[in-house]
């Protein structure tokens, strides 16, 4: 069995990273390609040992391709989606424009990978928001042994969720202010070099940002809508892995020594909890690697049944790429089936 994949947006940091996936998971491809926009048309990219030319998504045909992975932003999502996906090729799309398409499965296959069989509505299926996928992957285990109630996230998320421009910003800020030179703010609002800043994605009404917005929403799809979610969305001067801080209430009683047994047994999770200096997973330790990483479980003695814990994971693997490909393994396995 092998497949035709075309990779939207693969001169892109996600984009990049789905080819590394795609050939280092040894994902049965017949053929894959690479397709931008005009301006990158002839840039090169790696797929394994391959060198492979970008191609021009706006010249390309998709009849015949059997996935398109699109990582572009959400205006080519949005233009490109549903022509794609009446073509007969399947989309896995990375940004939030199909999300909470109602005929859109949101997909994170540790948790609800069963929801994958309707993409034949529109032969589209949504990779959900970077925190939110780490997130999922965490809770389901919990939520399968003693339902959870409430969860309250924080979220210290690296500056590589925003893109290129945003990690040479802080690296640009950051050198700026060690030579004495003048920092310039232009992707964020104010300095992220040696900063935090409490503001990812645009403000609404409620006074919660887009984001904070996103985490709620797709934990409802994915997961439960009975959950209450509370998020406060962070960007901080990390270049790459997402970290949350997550308080978890839960109907039924559950200590941290089941939440420990239950977290280690589960699929895509890396628990590192050792209660010494260093006995825990920061940002650094993840980058590159496929898990998602629990330290700092413990109890909250301030609620009935609740417990603390630390995530973190490599948020353009678990939080992008990778979960795209996991997703493209399952629709190939469970649902194409090509010869």
């Amino acid at each position: 069995m092998s497949y035709k994949v075309a990779v939207v947006g693969a001169t892109g940091n996600v984009g990049r990273e789905m080819l590394n996936i795609l050939a280092e998971r040894q994902f049965p491809v017949s053929e894959v390609v690479p397709l931008a926009s005009r301006r990158s048309l002839g840039q090169e990219v790696t797929f394994g040992e391959r060198t492979l030319k970008v191609k021009c998504l706006d010249d390309y045909d998709f009849t015949g391709t059997d996935i398109a992975l699109i990582s572009a932003g959400g205006a080519i999502s949005k233009k490109w989606g549903e022509k794609i996906g009446a073509t007969g090729c399947v989309v896995i799309d990375n940004s939030s424009h199909f999300r909470m398409d109602p005929q859109v499965p949101l997909i994170v296959p540790e948790v609800n990978g069963a929801a994958i069989a309707g993409y034949t509505k529109k032969n589209i299926i949504a990779n959900p928001n970077c925190s939110t996928a780490q997130m999922m992957v965490a809770l389901k285990p919990l939520h399968d042994y003693a339902k959870i109630k409430r969860v309250v996230v924080s979220t210290y998320q690296s500056v590589s969720g925003s893109g290129k421009a945003a990690m040479d910003e802080l690296w640009t800020q950051t050198r700026a202010i060690i030579v004495n030179d003048p920092v310039a703010a232009v992707v964020y609002p104010k300095q992220i070099a040696f900063n935090v800043i409490p503001h990812i994605d645009v403000f609404m009404d409620s006074g919660d940002t887009k984001e904070e917005w996103k985490m709620v929403a797709e934990t409802a799809k994915i997961l439960d809508p009975d959950i209450r979610v509370t998020a406060t969305c962070v960007r901080v001067p990390v270049f790459l892995g997402h970290s949350e801080s997550l308080n978890i209430e839960f109907e039924n009683p559950v200590d941290e020594e089941q939440v420990f047994e239950i977290l280690r047994a589960a699929p895509g999770i890396l628990v590192i909890d050792r209660r010494e200096d260093g006995g825990y997973i920061t940002p650094i330790d993840c980058v590159g690697e496929f898990a998602t990483y629990i330290s700092r479980i413990r109890r909250d003695v301030t609620v009935k049944n609740g417990i603390n814990l630390w995530c973190v994971s490599d948020n353009l693997l678990k939080g992008a790429a990778l979960n795209a490909i996991q997703i493209a393994e399952k629709l190939c396995h469970d649902y194409l089936k090509k010869g």
